[in-house]
């Protein structure tokens, strides 16, 4: 039993898994953000210098079928991966009514499997998606060719498959896994499920990172879906908690972010990382994130809302609570707009007309 669950089982709390039905939740939190430190460095990232107008939306795409991973193109066009279906879409920068310009095979879809993340550079499409046997990443050119395995061999799992790619300032890529509902993988060094891995574009480990030899960036993850940086190139690791807290970390190499032995804060046991943020399972269950300015934008899925969470310090706010239903991906497109996914058709929302849809907030 970890600290916090031994902590609430001894105050009679009652608590449930984040992607379990509506029920009782642990008790709300909204805490104070520290100022996120750190040695600044020159901004590589290509961080938007203003701010989305959260109350400017407009909807870019109806009619999607649980749409996962969102990528933009050095033209600002989109692409789009649907989970279940394995079609990766392409939408233009403007908005307009999507088209199909690839089918991953060997998509085995079901639970939370299936065509997951995306991630673009150059000329390849980075696609993270689930198979027969394990969780991959393949990369493919949309001029046509077959698609290459650069990494497989992630345990599968009804739930927990992690599945979020992202390029980072140092052009290395970047991998958020989950444990596969096996708890001890997270912290088996050797393992890469319950992991954020750091790879070269060719799949490799990539140089530099904290064990020679091994693609582990940081340890002790449960389910990671959201990868973003600031203009510090500060990284965050947005995680889905179990029975308590979802959790915003920090996240540095070699770490280790506490999973299973820990959920949420640690209480002051040092040899695990505290996030800097934690809601209750039922205020978030976090998916996506993007950072634009000096603000955090993490997607929640059972909470129906964007989290917004200043870097500078602050108060962490709610936006959108219950409005558009679930939210999956948030991204920054190259002309500084904020795109939001909604994932109402997966099988654990409430779909409305038009659903699932796009939302675009343009810069101020």
């Amino acid at each position: 039993m970890t600290i916090t669950r031994l902590a609430l089982a001894a105050a009679g709390v009652a608590v449930l898994t984040a992607c379990s039905s509506p029920g009782a939740s642990a008790p709300p939190t909204v805490e104070p953000v520290p100022p996120v430190s750190g040695t600044p460095e020159p901004s590589r990232t290509g961080t938007s210098a203003g701010e989305p107008d959260l109350g400017s939306p407009e909807t870019v795409a109806t009619g999607l079928d649980v749409p996962w991973g969102l990528a933009f193109r050095p033209d600002g066009s989109a692409l789009v991966a649907e989970r279940d279906t394995g079609r990766i879409l392409e939408i233009a920068a403007g908005g307009g009514k999507p088209r199909e310009v690839y089918r991953v095979r060997g998509v085995e879809s079901g639970g939370e499997g299936g065509l997951l993340g995306l991630a673009v550079k150059d000329d390849w499409v980075y696609a993270y998606h689930t198979a027969a046997d394990d969780n991959r990443i393949i990369r493919f050119k949309l001029s046509g060719g077959d698609p290459e395995v650069i990494f497989d061999g992630i345990v599968r799992g009804g739930r927990h498959n992690g599945g979020r790619l992202a390029f980072g300032p140092d052009g290395m890529l970047y991998v958020g896994t989950g444990d596969a509902s096996a708890e001890s993988r997270s912290q088996d060094r050797d393992d890469p499920s319950g992991k954020i891995l750091r790879l070269t574009p060719e799949g490799k480990p990539a140089p530099g990172n904290p064990w020679a030899g091994s693609p582990v960036w940081s340890l002790g993850h449960r389910n990671v879906q959201g990868l973003a940086w600031d203009s510090q190139d500060r990284m965050y690791g947005i995680e889905f908690g179990q029975d308590t807290w979802d959790e915003v970390n920090v996240i540095e190499a070699g770490k280790n972010y506490g999973w299973p032995e820990v959920e949420g804060k640690g209480d002051g046991n040092t040899k695990f990382t505290d996030p800097i943020v934690q809601w209750g399972t039922d205020d978030a269950s976090p998916s996506g994130a993007a950072v634009a300015g000096d603000t955090l934008y993490v997607a929640g899925l059972k909470g129906e809302r964007l989290w917004t969470v200043p870097l500078g310090g602050g108060t962490a706010k709610a936006e959108f609570t219950g409005e558009y239903g679930r939210l999956r991906t948030v991204a920054v497109a190259p002309d500084g707009s904020l795109w939001l996914t909604t994932s109402n058709t997966d099988g654990r929302g409430d779909p409305k007309s038009g659903d699932d849809r796009i939302l675009r907030f343009p810069a101020r």
